[in-house]
């Protein structure tokens, strides 16, 4: 699974239309989440750090929930954009929640179980349970 990187609102525009899952690294404004919509109609996801989030409207936070989007907080570590603008979620990550789920072990346990051992948060290892 990849996360489409995007570290400024003049990327927008140029984005593919197929993106799914977004992380914007810059504080987007009303205008740039729609525009985001508008040029990525099969959107599921939009991630922003924690401290973005909370600048973002009730308004933007309705639009989406409307269109079905998740808007969830949390940050790409260690990732470096000028060698990539994907951030790829382990294939070992991947394989470990197959594993965790073969046992018997709940979404929650799941989730807190690797939480603690990766790099990503509870929200997007919620999405990606949803997603297997």
């Amino acid at each position: 699974m990849k996360i489409r990187v995007v570290s400024s609102r003049e990327e927008i525009p140029n984005l593919n239309p197929s993106e799914k899952v977004i992380h914007l690294a810059f504080r987007p404004s009303n205008r740039d989440i729609f525009s985001l919509v508008q040029t990525c109609p099969k959107v599921e996801v939009i991630q922003i750090p924690s401290s973005y989030r909370r600048t973002v409207s009730k308004s933007i936070e309705m639009f989406l929930e409307m269109q079905g989007i998740k808007l969830i907080e949390g940050d790409v570590w260690g990732h470096r954009k000028d060698i990539n603008e994907y951030y790829s979620v382990s294939p070992a990550l991947l394989d470990k929640i197959k594993e965790l789920k073969s046992e018997g072990m709940s979404d929650e346990e799941i989730v807190n179980k690797l939480e603690r051992e990766g790099k990503l948060n509870r929200d997007m290892l919620f999405y990606i349970l949803g997603k297997k």
